[in-house]
């Protein structure tokens, strides 16, 4: 928490960090509602949408909450879906699950397939076209706030200063932006949400979060059935790693494949990386590959904990929303609809509180107001399955589940309540010596790849003449306690090869290479020590997603 002191300070009447679809869904609904207002929307990306990565299968009742005409409008949806076949792999068999077995609350019926990163550009076009004002490369690093005070605003990142910290030529400080309200929208894990939770005591259950993967590839036409979605339990991840498969057939010949690996694996050589190119390569999904070409890669971490994980969504001074607050349907992997929902609960909360002259107060209204609009109960209607999953693995933990979800759906209530998720994710690893170890094979450079290749697709762009953004409370625990007690995971559970264990003089070195970051939060996350903390670099840096 920081105080303005003498940095230059904009007002607003509003304040949304983060351009995502709950953060623009927000501005465009406060604008709906309240043109009068002014409504600021800073994003740290270099373009709307730079950051975003989604499967991205989407409920579109979020979108038609928010702007029934959005088809008229020319939203850049993908194809609608034509069918959703649920699977489980083994390591060379494929058996597809009957949709008469599928619970319905793992249907969505109108779903479309997106890109997730263009129908966020195009809600900004929106919120622009309604007067919002939108700041893109403007990196929001510290809460402003006085004291214990409630919160006023933000402030930004500075600008130009080298790797040591020194102002460089043409340096240019950040600014305080104050508003009456700020909210919170900035994804999963993100630096604000995590530092308010923490200051202002809004923890329930602690978060669950899987670590996403995605690539998008070109195939030939005649394997590409648009608007045909296929999601995967079981291999390549053991029964005791949750986790899943994607593959969705988008437009003009894109197929989005991606998987998903839940952070409270127990492994420690567990590599989430080289669990996604073992996926590419099973017979199911190799042959959907063959002849086609790898375009973009990314990778994201997502929330999973549900309805008991979701903290208290009101601070004084504004409010949690979208992934910040963690909506993600775990079971159903979807998080779109949720985000846009709470965008416009959200915003008719604190809207309605600036029209009344209130500012910097705890809006009382502002958690009924979100979870109204059918958050809390599609939440709650699932809120046993992460549980199931992890205590019972998946094979026994998917049938609990899908037989929760059906008693749930014949009876009106589940019998179970299982609510408690136990410890978080980084305290579920085992010690090194607890376990065998994990290899993995070689990349062909064709189905499969390294690191580096993948990177290259994110379309990074690190000033590396900039403080490090991934800060190490203690620089010796890597190799003073991670290296002996775990080997030091760090290198396996980032997908983006930012960590490295070296030798020099015959000495281990733990070495970060920041450039290489794709701001998926994974170390924030799964660090044994809670060692190490993501923070915004300048605003700018960062993947540039294409079409993710």
């Amino acid at each position: 928490m920081a105080e303005a002191g003498n940095r230059e300070t904009i007002s607003t009447d509003i304040l949304v960090v983060g351009a995502g679809p709950s953060g623009l869904a927000a501005a465009i609904r406060l604008k709906q509602r309240h043109p009068e207002l002014s409504v600021t929307v800073v994003e740290k990306s270099a373009e709307i949408g730079g950051h975003i990565l989604s499967g991205a299968v989407m409920d579109p009742k979020g979108l038609d909450a928010l702007l029934p005409d959005w088809r008229l409008k020319g939203a850049p949806v993908g194809p609608d879906v034509t069918h959703d076949t649920f699977h489980y792999l083994t390591k060379k068999g494929d058996f597809a699950l009957l949709h008469l077995l599928v619970p319905p609350q793992l249907k969505t019926p109108g779903a479309v397939i997106v890109s997730l990163g263009r129908l966020v550009q195009w809600l900004g076009e929106q919120a622009a076209e309604l007067g919002v004002d939108i700041f893109p490369m403007t990196a929001a690093v510290d809460v402003l706030r006085t004291g214990d005070g409630p919160v006023r605003g933000v402030i930004t990142g500075d600008l130009g200063r080298d790797a040591e910290g020194n102002p460089k030529s043409g340096f240019a400080e950040g600014i305080a932006l104050e508003a009456k309200y700020t909210l919170i929208a900035e994804g999963a894990r993100g630096s604000l949400a995590k530092q308010i939770i923490g200051d202002f005591e809004l923890g329930r259950e602690p978060q669950k979060y899987g670590l996403g993967i995605k690539e998008i590839w070109e195939i030939p036409a005649e394997k590409h059935h648009a608007g045909q979605v296929d999601h995967y339990l079981g291999f390549p991840l053991d029964n005791s790693t949750a986790g899943g498969g994607f593959v969705y057939h988008a437009e003009d010949r894109k197929l989005y494949v991606g998987l998903v690996t839940y952070l409270d694996y127990a492994d420690p050589t567990l590599s989430p990386f080289d669990e996604f190119q073992r996926f590419k390569a099973h017979p199911s999904v190799a042959k959907m590959l063959e002849g086609g070409m790898r375009v973009s890669y990314g990778a994201r971490a997502v929330t999973a904990g549900g309805w008991q994980s979701v903290p208290s969504l009101a601070f004084p001074g504004g409010g949690l929303i979208g992934c910040s607050a963690g909506f993600m349907n775990a079971p159903r992997l979807k998080a779109i609809h949720n985000a846009i929902l709470s965008g416009i609960g959200a915003a008719d909360a604190v809207g309605a509180a600036v029209v009344a002259g209130r500012q910097h107060d705890l809006v009382e209204d502002f958690a009924q107001s979100v979870l109204r609009t059918g958050i809390e109960k599609e939440l709650k209607g699932v809120a046993n399955a992460k549980p199931l999953w992890s205590r019972l693995g998946t094979i026994i933990g998917s049938l609990a589940i899908g037989a929760d979800l059906w008693f749930s759906a014949i009876v009106g209530r589940s019998l179970l309540n299982m609510r408690s998720h136990g410890a978080p994710d980084f305290a579920k690893l085992k010690k090194r010596a607890e376990v065998n170890g994990k290899t993995y094979a070689r990349p062909d450079g064709k189905l499969t790849f390294d690191r580096a290749s993948s990177v290259f697709l994110a379309n990074l762009a690190h000033d590396e003449d900039q403080p490090v953004h991934l800060k190490l409370k203690d620089p010796t625990v890597p190799v003073r306690q991670n290296l002996p007690l775990y080997g030091e995971p760090a290198p396996l559970y980032c997908p983006a090869g930012v960590y490295e264990m070296a030798s020099e003089n015959g000495e281990p070195v733990f070495r970060i290479h920041a450039a290489n970051c794709v701001h998926c939060k994974t170390c924030d996350i799964k660090d044994p020590a809670q060692n190490i903390t993501w923070v915004p670099p300048e605003g700018g840096s960062g993947p540039n997603y294409s079409g993710m």
